[in-house]
């Protein structure tokens, strides 16, 4: 017992429970980003176990969380990308749909037309 260190046992154990909270706090990260869900201090919180006042506590996983909710609050949500492509289209696909409406209004006549022959000949072999 006389060559029991106690100090280095202690931070021999910091070390090692850092090391794991870093691990969860990795997989929690990568878990997240997979299915697409947004980067916070709660919501890694909540998927890697670990207590929002340790992920505050540790800078380098703070700088991490900040810098991937930083990231994805710039990146347009799908919504947005289908709203602003609403909006940019508007005009092309008007005038699109206007001149498909113009090529079967002009099939339209001429099927008329073709129709109106045809009774025509019927009528004539009465």
């Amino acid at each position: 017992m006389a060559n029991y260190d106690r100090t280095a046992h202690l931070k021999r154990i910091h070390a090692q429970r850092k090391a794991s909270t870093l691990k969860k706090v990795d997989q929690a990260i990568k878990r997240l980003l997979r299915a697409n869900k947004s980067i916070n201090f709660n919501s890694v919180s909540e998927e890697s176990g670990v207590s929002k006042a340790s992920l505050y506590n540790h800078s380098d996983i703070r700088e991490r969380i900040e810098s991937l909710r930083r990231q994805q609050s710039q990146a347009p949500t799908p919504k947005q990308i289908k709203r602003e492509m609403n909006d940019a289209n508007k005009d092309i696909l008007i005038e699109t749909l206007k001149r498909k409406i113009k090529a079967l209004e002009n099939e339209n006549k001429e099927i008329r037309e073709e129709m109106k022959k045809a009774y025509a000949q019927i009528y004539e072999k009465f």
